[in-house]
């Protein structure tokens, strides 16, 4: 006890002429209003932040450590490989464009790779997994090339992320880029290629990639990805996209028609198409390899959220509208062209060029999209509508700003202005409900259905798809040209008026009746 009185004597002797010593200031409202006036004067006339960026040049100095020569790829061979959903296809169009021009070559053999880079997806555990697994695979070729080491990088949603483990793990990976940072590829394979990892992962608010042209490579010749907006604002409760893709943003709708427009100029023969009648009849694109875009599909992770502040003097000031009975989970956005506005110049550009659209969101389905998409012949009448769920309550844990009554009420209201759409009826699922209950199942395998390269094709027959993207197959002959007694062979790209003579689970099959236009069928 005596010890610790006199610690606390000693802390008491320290202490107080410490506090002494200190000016004791009385506080009063006039002085307090004085302060805040001299402080307000004192800011309004100091230096702006303009002041201090002034004098900064553009991005020539960005990286000055780094010479324009050193970016060059020098015919180096770059391989791709994309995992995940067509954003990254069009991603990866983009990446190869950047690369290009500084003088990189692709190839499409791995082991003739200087560089590979995996464009990947983070949206599900399996595919990130998937990655790590391939990167293995890749290490283990890399050791066979000791005189000619590779490069190995990985972009997209894994590099935003997992940035860190990647890096960290086995030291697997040389470079590291998100899907905002593309334009950096060439630097960061130069830094990588003095031994040293490079990464750049930082999400922008502004970048869409507007003045890059991608090099489209379609896995179909005559079909194009075209993105127009990245990002997403919605923050449902389970989505990672968010954090790996950033906030909202839209390209600006003059270069994106620029770029259907170029798509349009490349088509090199007259292919034209018609609708479903009376599901007897339907007509097809058929699907091969030849030169030419008869089929663009937009794209975006929320598309139909497409608002394009950029040219303000054609801009509309009013809300956003949305579906009805909808709601956001911010504050609703106001001006810009809306996806409206876009569909309809975009369907103007070739009157015989297809176009789709993938990933909207069903707040973003105003009437005037769906009128649209009724009124214009070249928009498929094919509408991706997620649910997520059939509970009202588990939607709102999910944050998606809707009820099953009001998605139902966006169905109905999808079937009365475009007709055909959905022909599953209520009574048609019902009735597959009741077979797996009276079956009693033990396990169900329910996927959609995909073509793979390996999958048997007859070379008597041809494969094209409906309007409402469903996969038709019928014999390869010569077919009638419209408004003329002669017939010619079909050529991939062109629109064919089929019947349909039979179906199954995953296809229809019929035959070519005649030669067709998007403007009208052959009767």
């Amino acid at each position: 006890m005596k010890n610790l009185r006199r610690l606390n004597c000693l802390i008491s002797r320290i202490l107080l002429p410490v506090r002494r010593s200190e000016p004791r200031y009385c506080s009063s409202v006039t002085n307090s209003v004085t302060a805040t006036n001299n402080f307000k004067t004192r800011l309004s006339s100091g230096p702006r932040f303009q002041d201090f960026t002034g004098e900064v040049t553009g991005d020539s100095d960005k990286h000055c450590y780094l010479s324009a020569e050193l970016e060059m790829g020098n015919s180096r061979k770059v391989y791709f490989e994309t995992y995940g959903c067509q954003m990254n296809v069009n991603d990866t169009e983009i990446a190869w464009s950047i690369l290009q021009r500084k003088g990189y070559q692709r190839t499409a053999n791995v082991n003739e790779a200087d560089v590979i880079l995996l464009v990947t997806c983070s949206i599900r555990e399996k595919a990130e997994q998937t990655i790590w697994n391939r990167l293995q695979q890749i290490k283990a070729m890399k050791k066979k090339r000791l005189k000619s080491p590779i490069k190995i990088g990985i972009l997209g949603c894994m590099a935003e992320r997992l940035k860190t483990e990647l890096l960290e793990r086995e030291k697997l990976v040389d470079i590291l880029a998100g899907p905002d940072a593309y334009r950096d590829l060439p630097r960061l394979l130069t830094v990588a290629d003095g031994d040293h990892q490079a990464c750049n992962v930082l999400l922008s608010l502004e970048e869409t990639y507007a003045d890059i042209m991608p090099v489209h490579r379609a896995s179909y010749g005559h079909s194009a990805f075209v993105s127009i907006m990245r990002g997403c604002d919605n923050m449902c409760s389970y989505c990672i996209v968010p954090f790996t893709r950033g906030r909202e943003r839209s390209r600006p709708i003059s270069s994106i028609l620029e770029e259907i427009r170029m798509l349009s100029d490349q088509c090199v023969c007259v292919c034209v198409c018609a609708c479903a009648c009376a599901c007897v009849r339907a007509c097809v694109r058929v699907v091969a390899d030849p030169q030419g875009v008869k089929e663009v599909t937009l794209l975006g992770q929320n598309v139909n959220s497409y608002r394009d502040t950029s040219e303000e003097q054609f801009c509309d000031s009013g809300l956003t509208k949305l579906s009805r009975g909808f709601k956001t989970v911010y504050r609703t956005k106001q001006g810009g062209m809306r996806f409206s506005d876009l569909l309809d110049s975009v369907s103007c550009i070739d009157p015989n060029m297809r176009i789709r659209f993938m990933s909207p969101h069903p707040k973003d389905f105003p009437d005037e999209v769906l009128h649209l998409i009724a009124e214009r012949s070249n928009i498929c009448k094919h509408i991706h509508l997620p649910a997520q769920s059939g509970s009202s309550q588990i939607l709102t844990r999910m944050r998606r700003g809707y009820t099953r009554e009001t998605y139902l009420d966006l169905v109905d209201t999808v079937k009365k202005i475009i007709p055909g759409f959905c022909g599953e009826t209520e009574d048609d699922h019902q009735q597959t409900l009741s077979l797996i209950k009276e079956v009693g199942y033990n396990v169900g395998f329910l996927f959609a259905y995909s073509m793979r390269k390996e999958s048997k094709r007859s070379a008597k027959d041809l494969c094209g798809r409906t309007d409402g993207n469903l996969k038709v197959i019928f014999p390869k002959e010569d077919v009638a040209l419209p408004a003329e007694s002669t017939s010619a062979p079909i050529n991939a790209g062109d629109y064919i008026l089929v019947k349909i003579l039979s179906s199954s689970s995953q296809s229809l099959r019929g035959r070519a009746i005649s030669h067709s236009s998007l403007r009208g069928t052959v009767k």
